[in-house]
C-alpha cells in the first residue's frame, strides 16, 4: 500500500469521492510495483471480499485502467465483454454491478487506482466521472508533494553535511531550507511534515554563527519564518506570496511582524537578525 501517510491520503480521497458522487461503495489502493495494485482502502463495503485483492495491470476493470492510464467503466461488471474476469468472485460477493475505475497518475506513471461502484446496473453519468477524476487528482497531488519532500530531504541532508564540514555550499543549503519551509504546509501527513520542519531547524542551526545576547530568545511564527526565508533569497512580497500560496498583503503583514520582533528596520536587517538567532541558515 505504501507509506502510512499515503494510505491516509487514499482514504481521504475515497471519502470525498463517496460524498461528492453519491456512490455507495468506494475502494482503491496504490501500486506495489509497476504492474500490481493492492486494494487496501474500502468505504461502504458490506464484506471483506475486496480487501487485499491484488490487481494486475490489464486484468479486470482496474487493471485495464492501470494499463491504459485512463478511466474505465462498466454498467454491469459480470457481463461486461471488454474486460477480463479474474476478479468476478470478489466483485459478486460485494454485489457490485456498475463500476468506474480511475488511475492515479503522477508524472506519467500510474501509482494507484480508485474505484466507485453501485449495486445496480445503471450507467454512470458525468458527475460520477468528474468526482472520480477529482479524487484521483487529489491523491496525485498529494503523492507529488510527498515525492518532492523526500527528494528535498535527501538532497538537503547531503548539502548540510557538506556545508557543516567546511565544504561551502551555504547558498544551496539556504535554498533547500526555503523550499522545505514552503513545502511543509502542503503536507497532509503530520509525521512527514514534522520531519521536514525538524530538518529545517537543523539547517538553521548548523551555521554555528555566534549569537548576540538576546537574539536566541526571539520567537517567530512559522509563517513569519517562511516569509523571511523567501525574502532571504531575494524574493519580492509578490514572489513570496506566489511561492507560499498567500496574498501579497498577508506576506507584508508577516514580514512587518517579524521585523518588529527582531528589532529590524529593513528587510536585510531582518534576515541578518534571523540568521543570528538561528532561525535561518
Amino acid at each position: 500500500m505504501g507509506e502510512p501517510g499515503e494510505a491516509t491520503e487514499v482514504r481521504a480521497a475515497l471519502l470525498r469521492l463517496r460524498r461528492t458522487s453519491g456512490l455507495p461503495v468506494v475502494f482503491g489502493g496504490l501500486l506495489s510495483d509497476a504492474r500490481h495494485a493492492r486494494i487496501a482502502e474500502l468505504n461502504g463495503a458490506q464484506t471483506s471480499a475486496l480487501r487485499g485483492l491484488v490487481i494486475a495491470a490489464g486484468s479486470g476493470l482496474g487493471g485495464k485502467a492501470i494499463a491504459l492510464s485512463r478511466p474505465c467503466a462498466v454498467t454491469d461488471y459480470a457481463t461486461a465483454r471488454h474486460i477480463s474476469h479474474e476478479y468476478d468472485r470478489a466483485v459478486a460477493a460485494e454485489g457490485l454491478r456498475s463500476v468506474v475505475a480511475v488511475p492515479v497518475v503522477v508524472r506519467r506513471r500510474v501509482r494507484g487506482v480508485l474505484y466507485g461502484a453501485l449495486r445496480a446496473p445503471f450507467a454512470l453519468g458525468d458527475r460520477t466521472f468528474d468526482a472520480a477524476a477529482s479524487a484521483a487528482r487529489d491523491v496525485e497531488q498529494a503523492l507529488a508533494v510527498r515525492d518532492e519532500a523526500h527528494r528535498l530531504l535527501a538532497a538537503t541532508r547531503e548539502e548540510a553535511t557538506g556545508a557543516a564540514a567546511g565544504g561551502g555550499g551555504w547558498e544551496d543549503v539556504r535554498e533547500a531550507h526555503r523550499e522545505l519551509r514552503a513545502l511543509a504546509p502542503r503536507i497532509a501527513d503530520a509525521a512527514l511534515r514534522d520531519e521536514l520542519l525538524a530538518v529545517c531547524g537543523r539547517l538553521a542551526s548548523v551555521t554555528g554563527a555566534a549569537r548576540p545576547a538576546g537574539t536566541a530568545s526571539v520567537r517567530l511564527a512559522p509563517r513569519e519564518v517562511d516569509v523571511l526565508a523567501c525574502v532571504a533569497s531575494g524574493a519580492t512580497n509578490a514572489a513570496a506570496a506566489g511561492r507560499l500560496g498567500l496574498r501579497p498583503e498577508t506576506v507584508k503583514a508577516y514580514l512587518r511582524s517579524a521585523m518588529r520582533k527582531l528589532g529590524a528596520h529593513t528587510r536585510l536587517e531582518a534576515v541578518v537578525a534571523a540568521r543570528r538567532a538561528g532561525l535561518l541558515p
